[in-house]
């Protein structure tokens, strides 16, 4: 698979649905499992998740944090090539004011995620 054949908007869009909105356990590790490689690392702000298995349960965690209605909103096209690309997002409750702006950049692997860094901007 070339770069040319990966379509980085639509991993990283499916990434926000399917893993980090998500709130079905089973549903979410399904995903993770279609979209990352086999030993994936997710780099955020303050810890390095490694592993399928620790991103779901991150991403669970996360969901049930922020309460039922809170989701991640994609802001625009994903960009990227030669294997990294970024998906700049939004998050909040639903009808309720944005707690939360940043970007997903990943670098990818045989079309999967192998590496993704949650990027938070300053409040």
């Amino acid at each position: 698979m070339t770069t040319n054949d990966v379509d980085f908007d639509q991993l990283l869009r499916a990434n926000l649905e399917r893993v980090f909105n998500e709130r079905d356990d089973e549903q979410r590790r399904t995903a993770i499992a279609e979209l990352y490689v086999e030993k994936p690392v997710m780099y955020e702000p303050t810890n390095i998740v490694s592993g399928r298995s620790e991103i779901s349960r991150v991403a669970g965690e996360l969901l049930k944090q922020f309460g039922p209605t809170f989701r991640f909103v994609p802001d625009g096209v994903a960009v990227g090539h030669h294997g990294l690309a970024r998906l700049a997002w939004h998050a909040g409750p639903d009808q309720g004011p944005i707690a939360v702006t940043g970007a997903d950049v990943a670098e990818f692997e045989g079309g999967k995620i192998s590496r993704l860094w949650v990027l938070l901007n300053p409040q």
